[in-house]
């Protein structure tokens, strides 16, 4: 079982140069998340969501403010920290074997433990049996599956999932968000997932984080008070995503809202 971690992101502020102007993009964030806490962001287009999870990952490290993992300031990439992305970005020339061994290559691991690590992810993600097949023959899915397997099996404190289902149609969507809450449930890390889908937010998170933009700013952290698995049908679940909505709504009343809304 992998340590999950404690991040801390204090007073974070970020901007862009274009064209000679300021462009800001994240403005006095500070957020706090528990070892193993499944955290939901949530808000529109050009809030900053994505460029949050880029500074976390160690993307980019122009900015100010602090983040820290463990007590430890982030510097650059690290395998204590993955990331899965809207697009899978599988290599089309390996097999789903070698895709996820791929995260392996600089590890310490012999070779046998190397191959039962890569097996024992490839079974966590539900994909036994397609171990050789190449990307062309693996729907959108099971492609995310892969992608979710990859950033896994270093074994990584924290996940960050930057609209990992996007690209999907709603009845993946639905299937992944259960495997997705199943696999955090056993593996017991850390999860950030970006999304803009109010509902993917609630039936995940913990707690729901709304921003909203330009710059990017916390509007409100909502608490999800729902036992997992939960149930999208029960009414427990549909108060909570209606309060979520609700801070939506006050946004949306807010001037210069709407248009970045409606996005």
């Amino acid at each position: 079982m992998p340590h999950a971690g404690t991040l801390d992101i204090t007073h974070l502020h970020k901007h862009y140069d274009v064209k000679g102007k300021t462009l800001p993009v994240l403005d006095d964030v500070s957020l706090s998340i528990a070892p193993g806490e499944f955290v939901s962001i949530v808000g529109a287009s050009g809030c900053g969501k994505s460029t949050l999870l880029r500074l976390v990952v160690g993307l980019e490290d122009d900015y100010r403010g602090d983040i820290r993992l463990d007590g430890q300031r982030v510097a650059g990439t690290s395998l204590q920290r993955g990331i899965v992305f809207q697009e899978h970005r599988l290599f089309p020339w390996l097999t789903v074997s070698q895709n996820i061994g791929l995260s392996l290559i600089n590890s310490k691991l012999s070779e046998g433990d190397r191959f039962r690590t890569v097996q024992s992810h490839i079974e966590l993600v539900g994909l036994q049996g397609f171990e050789n097949a190449y990307p062309y023959q693996l729907s959108g899915g099971m492609s995310q599956r892969v992608a979710i397997a990859r950033a896994l099996v270093t074994r990584p404190e924290v996940l960050l999932l930057d609209e990992p289902f996007g690209a999907l149609d709603a009845i993946t969507r639905a299937h992944l968000q259960h495997e997705l809450q199943r696999i955090w449930q056993a593996e017991g890390i850390t999860m950030i997932l970006v999304t803009h889908d109010v509902e993917e937010a609630v039936f995940l998170g913990d707690r729901v984080v709304i921003m909203e933009p330009r710059p990017g700013r916390i509007r409100s952290v909502l608490p999800i008070g729902l036992p997992h698995p939960r149930d999208r049908a029960s009414p427990a679940f549909a108060q909570a995503r209606e309060q979520v909505m609700r801070e939506f709504g006050a946004l949306h009343a807010t001037p210069g809202a709407q248009a970045a809304l409606s996005h």
